[in-house]
């Protein structure tokens, strides 16, 4: 792969494949404790978990302050959409910024940012426009920290098994992070006012800050650093060749689909609880049956599959990821419908194996901005998913609109599927692993 340069010619041809095909060595795995056995990545991960506690906790706690503020539902519901539609915004345009600087100055530059707007939150003066503006800053940085982050995790863990079970591990906790965080914030807000609850949350960004600075390697910019030209010309290049290559269109678009439609149900579940007449003890359960079933799928599949059997799941599992949302057409009762939303959840843990291919098809000198951009699709079309099925749910029932999003998405993810296929090297799919060993491991 290129490593001396992010201009979008150093990738395939639309039509051509990047992805060797010869057989490599699986190493004996170790599971997730060979992957926590890094030091580096103990670091990551713990940063992880704090800046996404404080991401929710703050989202919460900034939805009740605007509230109080305003007394108006449409700014308090628009501070949770501000943190998704920035996201696109981000994504594409400092894109370039996870390949042009070394990584652990990126990553602890977009936390002190994030802290340092957390604190001009809670100041009695800021208004509710600066508020507003605020979220939207820290929403855009989002997209930029989690993509370096997770191309840093090519150095920090490899290219091989130990990379594909520390991303799962780090999508369990931001799973984990939503059910918990709520009910964190929810404690928080009893106890302090709402400035109260952001002010801790400034802390976790602080700490995460801390983490990575002194937890990871200093590594150089994986562009080479030179300056070559205007940041925004250099991150929209970089998507338009990622985006023009065949083989990462397809692989970037069946990471995105599925959840365009599979919000659906989350999105509407107080609207569907109201239609069969349930209570808030049936609202609480539909909306953590689908996280509850992903993290249940991504421990199994990283702990019991082997990586080639990872890879044979991934078509078969992502297509028929959103069958069971069909169920809510007949509008099931309760256990049948949040047994439907757990294998629905199931079903993305198809992106375990989707990541290998993803990152062997993706040049290193571009993998920052590849991986910011995926990040900034995937929120962003979740979005889009989101008011997509409100709009529908205006004009017909809810049970109705789940169950169309749940076909409609199967068929598109079943195209997609097919794509996936005819991009492949040599016409196969890849079920074997490179072996991460060769690449540089710090462990502690």
């Amino acid at each position: 792969m290129p490593s001396d340069t992010g201009n979008p010619a150093d990738l395939p041809a639309p039509d051509a494949t990047d992805v060797t095909t010869s057989p490599a060595p699986v190493p004996a795995s170790g599971g997730y404790r060979a992957v926590f056995a890094v030091r580096e990545f103990r670091a990551v991960f713990a940063a992880h978990l704090l800046s996404l506690l404080g991401v929710v906790v703050s989202e919460l706690a900034l939805t009740v302050l605007v509230y109080g503020l305003t007394g108006s539902p449409l700014l308090s519901a628009l501070t949770f959409a501000l943190g998704l539609l920035p996201y696109l915004v981000g994504g594409t345009l400092f894109a370039g910024v996870a390949d042009r600087y070394p990584a652990r100055r990126v990553l602890v530059t977009c936390d002190l940012i994030c802290a340092s707007c957390v604190i001009v939150m809670v100041l009695p003066g800021t208004p509710v426009g600066g508020l507003l503006v605020l979220r939207c800053l820290i929403a855009a940085v989002s997209p930029v920290f989690t993509g370096t982050r997770m191309a840093a995790l090519t150095d920090i863990l490899g290219e091989g098994e130990r990379y594909i079970l520390g991303r799962s591990l780090l999508r369990i906790v931001s799973q984990s992070a939503l059910l918990a965080g709520f009910g964190v914030g929810g404690v928080l807000l009893a106890a302090l006012s709402p400035r109260g609850a952001i002010t801790i949350t400034a802390v976790t960004f602080l700490c995460s800050a801390a983490l990575l600075r002194f937890g990871t390697r200093d590594r150089p910019a994986r562009s080479g650093g030179d300056d070559r030209g205007a940041l925004l010309r250099e991150s929209l290049a970089g998507a338009r060749g990622l985006l023009g290559n065949r083989r990462i269109r397809a692989l970037m678009l069946l990471f995105w689909v599925p959840p365009l439609f599979v919000v659906a149900p989350e999105a509407l579940a107080a609207p569907y609880a109201d239609e069969i007449g349930a209570g808030p003890v049936v609202l609480g359960l539909l909306m953590c049956a689908m996280p509850v079933g992903q993290i249940a799928a991504e421990l199994y599949v990283g702990a019991a599959l082997r990586p080639r059997l990872r890879a044979l799941v991934v078509l078969p599992a992502a297509t028929a990821g959103l069958l069971p949302l069909v169920v809510y057409g007949f509008r099931p009762g309760t256990v049948a419908t949040a047994l439907a939303l757990v294998l629905a959840g199931a079903g993305g843990a198809y992106v375990i194996g989707l990541d290998q291919w993803f990152v062997e098809a993706v040049p290193e000198s571009l993998r920052g901005r590849a991986m910011t951009l995926l990040t900034a699709g995937l929120m962003t079309l979740q979005g889009v998913g989101m008011a997509l099925a409100g709009l529908a749910a205006e004009f017909l029932p809810v049970h109705q609109v789940v169950a169309g999003a749940g076909a409609v998405g199967a068929l598109c993810v079943l195209l997609l599927v097919l794509e996936v296929r005819r991009t492949a090297p040599n016409g196969r799919i890849r079920t074997e692993v490179r072996d991460g060993a060769d690449q540089h491991m710090t462990s502690g």
